[in-house]
């Protein structure tokens, strides 16, 4: 099984470079790594260039966002399953590719996901929040819940299948397209209990005011366009992050 992983970036010269390494740092030994820059201006595109060798496929170019940017990849893209590691993000141990290979041929599942933590953006050893997803039911989509996308691995016949990211969204993208996979299309998923990505906290949604309001929005019109759930759906969708702050991952 060939896993494609998928990194958009755009000016993120700062985390780059630890992105790519734990790409690297993978034991599973089928991986189509697949880098995309929006043209970046600050360095970055340097730092990606120093790692060409272990890069299979590099493009650099004007892009609408990162949802675009990921888009591009996908399209790039000739692994039986797709997953994506953000910039900022780094798996959190070098058998987390394994661990998916492994749970999809175990299961025969059409997607996998599992846990993720948010971390300080200057030490990612130190964890801010806990997102425990726990296993999936149609039940729990339709109450706010989702899985953590930077762990979500799916075949990539479904997303031919299917479509891509919807660049109507801006911030919520990825939320569109796990109600369309798991709620509307219905494929198949398994939960993986356990860590796999870290993410820096700092991402784009929560940045301001106005982009909470801009991601409740955008998280409402998904809601609606995949007939999943609604107003009572948003609103708990934003108090189960609460437990996020209170719950610790065990050592």
């Amino acid at each position: 099984m060939k896993i494609s992983v998928i990194t958009s970036v755009y000016n993120n010269k700062a985390f780059i470079a630890e992105a790519i390494e734990s790409v690297l740092s993978q034991t599973y030994d089928n991986i189509e790594y697949i880098v995309i820059d929006g043209a970046s201006t600050d360095g970055t595109v340097e730092i990606i260039e120093q790692y060409a060798d272990n890069i299979d496929i590099f493009v650099s170019e004007p892009d609408k966002g990162i949802y675009d940017g990921l888009n591009k990849g996908i399209e790039k893209a000739t692994g039986d399953v797709i997953g994506f590691l953000h910039s900022d993000d780094l798996y959190e141990h070098s058998q987390v590719l394994e661990t998916i290979a492994k749970t999809f041929k175990e299961h025969g599942v059409e997607s996998v996901y599992g846990d993720l933590t948010y971390v300080k953006k200057e030490s990612p050893e130190t964890i801010v929040r806990y997102w425990k997803s726990g296993p999936f039911s149609t039940k729990r989509l339709k109450s706010g819940w989702m899985p953590p996308h930077p762990t979500f691995y799916v075949r990539r016949e479904i997303y031919e299948r299917y479509g891509a990211f919807d660049l109507r969204y801006k911030i919520a993208a990825d939320y569109d397209s796990v109600l369309r996979f798991l709620g509307k299309e219905k494929i198949s998923t398994h939960y993986i209990p356990e860590v796999l990505v870290r993410m820096r906290v700092g991402g784009e949604s929560n940045r301001s005011l106005k982009n909470l309001y801009r991601k409740s929005k955008e998280d409402y019109m998904a809601m609606k366009s995949n007939g999943i759930g609604g107003l009572d759906s948003l609103i708990l969708k934003n108090l189960s992050k609460i437990q996020q702050f209170i719950i610790k991952p065990k050592d």
